[in-house]
């Protein structure tokens, strides 16, 4: 299966929705527009000529500095054919929330709470959607690049001795 096929059967069906096409590296990566993140995922898997059945990983990232700066990546694989894609979205600070694929793929239910618990993405729809690693308690995210990487109070970090 060639990445021409696949982008050609996704542009037909989803037009201007589909974002970027970046096929230089090792995996085909598509960026969608989050509205229709969904339909773009059932379509993969549901057409009989893509085949992308299987959910490898799903995950969140966070680009601080980016106007959309929350973003799920989605892993796909067609066993069949031993073929890869990344789907990409993008969602704004103010409103992280996407609809979940968790009646889509089973196996994106775990996924999807490990990423709402790690960046705080919300997964509309979702049947369970709390936090899975971290305490129940905590109250922020983690994963989110809002903090600074170091605590300046502390006296044990004295530059001069790390040779800064």
């Amino acid at each position: 299966m060639e990445n021409s096929f696949i982008t050609d059967k996704l542009r037909r069906k989803f037009g201007e929705d589909i974002l970027d096409v970046d096929d230089n590296k090792d995996i085909l990566t598509i960026t969608v527009a989050s509205p229709v993140s969904f339909k773009v995922i059932e379509f993969l898997k549901e057409n009989p000529g893509l085949g992308f059945r299987f959910l490898t990983d799903l995950t969140g990232i966070h680009y601080p500095d980016r106007g959309l700066s929350f973003g799920v990546i989605y892993h796909l694989h067609n066993l069949y054919e031993n073929k890869r894609l990344r789907i990409k979205t993008f969602m704004s600070a103010d409103n992280p929330a996407i609809r979940t694929i968790s009646d889509i793929f089973s196996s994106a239910n775990w996924m999807e709470r490990e990423t709402y618990d790690f960046y705080g993405i919300i997964f509309e729809g979702h049947p369970n959607l709390k936090r899975i690693l971290n305490v129940e308690y905590l109250d922020y995210f983690p994963m989110r690049k809002e903090y600074p990487l170091e605590d300046p109070t502390r006296e044990d970090k004295d530059n001069r001795y790390f040779g800064r």
